[in-house]
Order: structure tokens, then sequence, then C-alpha cells
């Protein structure tokens, strides 16, 4: 067998492992009891999966002070639950806020809420089914991943499940179940790093030294979160965080939270860069074996400040991008900036994008030392090696 056919075939296999996870597992993960094996009661709700076969009426409604929006009444054929096969209108737009985008056409998907009530059954749509898109998506991206970057690409693949498996069965889990948020989020994403490296990279000096870097790197950025989210006094009570207090109750550490999120956000870039500067230093010192390991030192900070600049800009428009719906409901506020500024969701992200660059730029020099001296001591052990066979010979 070809090297290239045993690329294509552990590509395969990986796509096969993605297929199964987003197909079988997935939903396996999220399933709730059927309401045909556990009657409703009174309260309760039930997410069934349908499809619209008609659009029977649309227009627009007055919202008052002439602002408008759509608005529609539509026949779904219900596909799952306790009412499959069954069809039921639904209006759209009377009672809750709708753009044009939330329009729904003919054969479109959805999940449909059935609320259970005293005076009967309340149906409205929560929103689309988007599981095929996002399957093909997944499968678009491992096919890119693995015709690309072939062996390599495969491996990194591997990886990645390794790293999402981590995730679900351990950090999520442990905190949910009450362990510190910071503990558990170190912990996993060492585990995670290690994992993914050691797949991708094999077991060598290089993949050491950029493991040992972004420990350490990892490390220090988790005290820094812990300091600054403390100092700034972070709470973490956001949307989501009200959500997880009203479910869970009081237990739940919501500054732990914020903390965790920094460490797991770090990682992606940590990898990175740490990665990026211990293959500089072992390829510089293939290509001259003289070099000290203070030289080395030194040509990887050269490499790894051109790395900083462009990595953290990445950082910065990542977090950005991620809260620009956030960002552009602030500015509409008629207040100070230094205001806009101070209030948490604002502050948890200029705490978290700074902190993460801060954790970026000190990977470099302390993935550069740990490298350098490793890559002597490769070469000194190799150099003797070689000694000893020729006094042998």
């Amino acid at each position: 067998m070809s090297k290239l056919e045993r690329f294509f075939i552990a590509g395969l296999g990986v796509l096969v492992v993605l297929a199964v996870a987003v197909v079988v597992i997935g939903p396996r993960l999220g399933r709730q009891p059927s309401p045909t094996e556990y009657p409703l009661a009174p309260g309760e709700t039930e997410t069934l999966a349908a499809r619209v076969i008609e659009v029977l009426e649309e227009g627009t409604v007055d919202l008052g002070e002439g602002s408008t929006q759509p608005w529609q009444r539509l026949l779904l054929r219900v596909e799952s639950g306790s009412l499959a096969g069954q069809e039921v209108e639904v209006e759209e737009g009377t009672v809750n806020i709708i753009s044009q985008e939330r329009l729904f056409h003919i054969g479109d998907r959805v999940y449909l809420e059935r609320a259970v009530g005293p005076d009967g059954d309340r149906f409205y749509i929560s929103d689309f089914v988007r599981t095929g898109p996002l399957f093909w998506l997944v499968v678009l991206f491992a096919a890119l991943i693995v015709l690309v970057g072939r062996g390599r690409g495969a491996r990194s693949l591997l990886g990645t499940v390794c790293s999402v498996v981590v995730l679900f069965a351990f950090i999520l889990p442990q905190i949910l179940a009450g362990r510190d948020p910071v503990l558990v989020s170190i912990a996993g994403a060492i585990v995670m790093l290690a994992l993914s490296t050691y797949v991708t990279y094999g077991w060598n000096p290089k993949a050491h030294a950029a493991l040992a870097g972004m420990a350490i790197s990892l490390t220090l950025t988790g005290l820094l979160a812990w300091l600054f989210v403390g100092w700034a006094r972070l709470t973490g009570l956001s949307e989501e965080g009200g959500y997880l207090v009203m479910a869970m109750g009081p237990k739940i550490n919501l500054r732990g939270l914020v903390l965790g999120g920094i460490i797991i956000g770090s990682l992606g870039v940590l990898d990175d860069i740490c990665v990026g500067q211990s293959s500089a230093i072992f390829e510089l010192v293939n290509a001259n074996r003289d070099l000290s390991w203070l030289a080395l030192f030194r040509h990887s900070l050269n490499i790894g400040r051109d790395h900083i600049a462009a990595m953290v800009n990445t950082l910065l428009l990542a977090y950005v991008g991620a809260s620009m719906p956030l960002m552009l409901a602030f500015m509409i506020y008629q207040e100070p900036l230094w205001r806009r500024l101070n209030r948490e969701p604002i502050a948890e992200e200029i705490v978290r994008t700074l902190v993460g660059s801060i954790g970026l730029i000190l990977a470099v020099p302390i993935t550069g030392v740990i490298a350098s001296l490793l890559a002597r001591w490769v070469v000194q052990r190799e150099a003797t090696r070689n000694k000893g066979a020729e006094s042998e010979e």
C-alpha cells in the first residue's frame, strides 16, 4: 500500500468517526424521554421536529411609532415526538420579534415547541433545523484538511476529536459537578494539548518542548486571569450566567467560569505559537549544529516577534468578532466611552483579550528557552553517540 493510499485511508477513518459523532452520538446525548413514554404535565414543554408544508398567510404588523415587522401563518407537519404525522398551524411575528431572515418557506425544517397549559397546547417555532448544513460543513472541513495536510492533517483531526472528547467528557461534567472551574480547565487544557500535540507531531523532542512551553504559559495565563478578573470585580452574571443560576442554583461559580473560558480560549493560539517556536528552533539547529542554545534563543525571539504581532491582532479580532452584536448594542447608548468600557460584558472581553495576549507574549520566550536547551541537548547526545560508535569501530 502506497503512502498516499494510507493518507486517504486515515482521512476516511477520521471522516467516519466525525460522521458517527454528529449523526449517532450527538442526538443521543441530547435525547429526552418522549411524551409518549412520559405524558407532559401542565407547564412542561416538548421539542418536535417539523416541516413547513404551506404558507397560509403573510403580511406585516404595526409595532407602533412607525415601525413594522413581517408575520406569517404557517402549516407544519410534525415529524417526531408525540404528534408525529399531525399537522399544526403556527403564527410567527404576532407575539415575537422576527426579521426578514426569519421568514419561513415551504420545505423548511424547524423545531416546534409544544407548551402544555390548562387551556390546551400552545405551539411556536423556536429555530431552524441546521444539523444538515452543519454536518456537510464538517465533512468539507475534514476532507480539505486531509487532502491538503495529508497524514499530518488527518492526525490533527484526530487530535481535535480527542480535544472535543476531553471537553465534553471531563471539563464540562466536572464543572457541573461543582469542581473548581479554574483547576478543571487548566488540567483539562493540559490533557487536550498533550493529546493533540503528540497525536499530530509524534513523540519527539520538538513536541516535548512545545508542550512544556504551552503548559507553563497556560498556567501563567490562568494566574493572570485570576488576578485581573478578581481585581476588576467581574462576576460572570451575564444572560447565560443568569440561566445557569436558575438551572443549577447559587452553587455555580460564575467567576470561575469566566476564568475557565479565558484559559480554554487561549489554547488554540498558544498551541500555534508554541509549536511554531519549537519547530523553528529545531530547524535552526538542524541547519547549523554549531549554534549555542543562547544563539538559538535569540533567533527564536526574532521569529517570535513577527508571530506575536500577527497573533495578538488575530486574538483581538477573534474576540471582537464574537462579541460584535454586544458591542453594537452598547454603541447605541448615549453615554461616555469610559462608562461603556466599564460595563461588565465589555470589561470581560477586554480582560479576556489582554490576558490571552499577555499569555501569548510570554509563550515566545518560555518556549524559546525550553526548545533551545532541549535542541542543544539532543545535538550533544547525538554527537556523544557518534563518537562512541566511531571508537568502537
